[in-house]
């Protein structure tokens, strides 16, 4: 477990990181492509909610808390949360303020404080509904800041970790979206530390990164996964494709990986 000295993010609560880190929007609709999903509205403190949909597998099922990419929304997960199902997962991805059906505006230092309170929300839901096997944690693109936050506070909580194209490091992610570091003050040991976070977490861990990413390269992939200290970790590196296409262009390898993580944890 990292020192639970919460670091300050309000130096990146800047509209120079925000306007080009977060792209929120509205959802549309507000019910689920299967029957069975259920809509949560998350209380993240006194004034704020974040959009969540629970997609069931089974009572005794995993459940796989999602944190999705910085232009998704929880909807936009309606036709692959099948297909977690069908692995025996339950799937539980969530939004950040601002998106879906979120109240607020998202802000780094909001984003990774709301986690922790999902976390929170999710540990006791879950067994309250019924759902009373091990959570795994996922974070694709930006998401994998707050799911690597929460692996390194909770490790014991946490059953696996999942991280696709995920960030190692903030500073060349920010500079190529167009922030300027110098201008801002920005320093990596002040950012995310995601390379950090990871060597916090020894659970089962999977890694997957897309081989000619254009956003965020697969050499921090690669860096996330040499720094994982997880005697059970994987790589995973989907060949052709890049940071949108890496579903389309490695779906079966992709959810195959996923399925091996989700079959060894599920052993007596």
């Amino acid at each position: 477990m990292m020192d639970r000295i919460t670091p300050d993010y309000t130096p990146l609560d800047v509209p120079e990181v925000l306007l080009r880190l977060f792209h929120p929007r509205p959802e549309l609709g507000f019910n689920g492509s299967h029957p069975s999903a259920r809509d949560l509205l998350i209380p993240v403190d006194d004034h704020a909610v974040v959009g969540a949909r629970f997609h069931p597998a089974a009572a005794a099922a995993p459940t796989l808390l999602f944190f999705h990419g910085n232009g998704e929304i929880v909807a936009d997960y309606d036709e692959l949360a099948p297909f977690y199902q069908r692995l025996g997962l339950n799937f539980f991805p969530v939004d950040y303020r601002g998106y879906g059906r979120s109240t607020g505006a998202p802000t780094v230092s909001a984003m990774m404080r709301d986690c922790h309170a999902i976390l929170a929300f999710a540990r006791q839901w879950l067994p309250e509904m019924g759902f009373r096997g091990p959570l795994m944690v996922m974070g694709r693109s930006l998401g994998s800041a707050p799911a690597l936050e929460l692996a390194a506070s909770y490790p014991e909580q946490i059953a696996a970790l999942i991280v696709e194209s995920g960030f190692a490091y903030a500073g060349p992610l920010l500079q190529l979206l167009g922030v300027n570091l110098t201008a801002i003050g920005f320093k990596e040991i002040a950012g995310f530390r995601n390379v950090d976070k990871i060597r916090a977490y020894t659970g089962p861990t999977l890694i997957i990164h897309a081989e000619d990413d254009h956003i965020i390269p697969a050499s921090d992939g690669q860096a996330l996964y040499e720094a994982s200290a997880a005697p059970d970790k994987t790589m995973l590196k989907i060949p052709h494709a890049n940071h949108n296409d890496i579903l389309l262009q490695g779906f079966t390898v992709y959810m195959a990986a996923i399925q091996a993580l989700t079959e060894r944890i599920s052993r007596p």
